[in-house]
């Protein structure tokens, strides 16, 4: 029996122009797939080995969604990335137009050394609401929650921003943590975040858990500050835009071939961008699985039968954050999946 909408009062029509509702839980099936794949990899010291598995899996599994959508933020370009790469079609075919940012594991390095924080990640909005940063990798960044998204400047001092975020928060710059990668890059200001008499929650990897912490509750963090990269940019302005809180960036070429590159291409180097800018849209799904056991999301759990994840699901039309923990059963999971959840191999 085909489902015809012709006849429907105009109130209950059906939109084919927007993601529906019930794609959040199509999604986090996505990332959940993503990291048990990964999962297995947890320590062994093959961050590559890690990654390949999460992006197989999850390109198995998108290609299920109800969707018909286009990798914006993917694995790279095509000649360097066979799966998930920029401009790939993801999607069943079937449903709303999107553009879709994956990043199969967030924190390749810290899977492979079994630390904490490496979550896998996917995001979904409007098709044609997501920045293109392909001309650049880098962007200085500053994240915080919904308590200080008015009241930060990436322009002003980290003194005066810590600050900031203490007087929103009601607390001593004392008691304000900030995220920061720890890169040679960021020792100057790592001493002005000292200064200013905030601590530090150094991360060897994945930004985009550390931005997501900072605009959650009882994680302990505050705020990120510093330069990463700019696709994990682009995909923390979507769970920003489902959190209420905000992300400051500016475009940083690494070098004087990329800065010529991206004025070519157009881009202000000068400007600042802001979640909106990032992600235009206002119907933007963003999930994430943790891999490894951390302060956002516990990491899986792999037993004899079965295997637990946990994950975030978000939705910035509706405001709606969900925590979804989830038992599998592998028994079930080897007679229908096309994915080895087994073992490392």
């Amino acid at each position: 029996m085909t489902e015809s909408h012709q006849n429907l009062p105009p109130q209950l029509e059906v939109s084919p122009e927007a993601p529906d509702r019930n794609l959040a839980l199509e999604l986090v099936r996505v990332t959940e797939a993503a990291a048990m794949a990964s999962a297995r990899w947890v320590g062994r010291g093959d961050k590559n080995g890690a990654d390949g598995a999460a992006v197989k899996a999850m390109r198995t599994l998108v290609h299920t969604v109800s969707m018909n959508g286009v990798v914006v933020i993917g694995e790279g370009e095509k000649d360097e990335a066979p799966m998930l790469y920029n401009g790939e079609r993801v999607g069943d075919g079937t449903g709303a137009e999107c553009d879709v940012a994956v990043d199969p594991v967030d924190g390749t390095t810290v899977t492979a050394k079994g630390m904490p924080n490496a979550v896998s990640v996917l995001a979904v909005a409007d098709r044609g609401t997501m920045y293109d940063p392909s001309a650049v990798f880098y962007m200085d960044k500053l994240v915080v929650g919904p308590e200080a998204a008015e009241f930060v400047d990436i322009d002003a001092p980290a003194a005066v921003n810590i600050r900031r975020v203490a007087k929103a928060k009601g607390v001593s710059p004392g008691e304000v943590t900030v995220v920061l990668l720890d890169r040679p890059r960021h020792d100057d200001l790592a001493r002005q975040i000292r200064e200013a008499g905030a601590r530090i929650k150094f991360i060897i990897d994945g930004d985009v858990a550390g931005s997501i912490m900072a605009a959650r509750e009882d994680t302990g963090v505050d705020m990120l500050m510093g330069v990463g990269g700019t696709p994990e940019g682009i995909i923390t302005a979507c769970a920003m835009a489902c959190l209420g809180g905000t992300i400051q960036g500016r475009l940083h070429p690494k070098d004087d071939a990329e800065r010529r590159k991206a004025l070519d291409a157009g881009h202000d180097l000068n400007r600042v961008l802001h979640t909106r800018d990032l992600v235009s849209g206002d119907n933007v799904f963003f999930v994430a699985t943790g891999v490894t056991d951390g302060e956002l999301l516990r990491g899986v759990r792999y037993r004899a039968e079965t295997a637990t994840t946990s994950s975030l699901v978000m939705r910035s039309k509706s405001g709606t954050i969900r925590r979804i923990d989830s038992v599998h059963r592998l028994s079930k999971l080897r007679a229908y999946s096309a994915i080895d959840f087994d073992r490392a191999n």
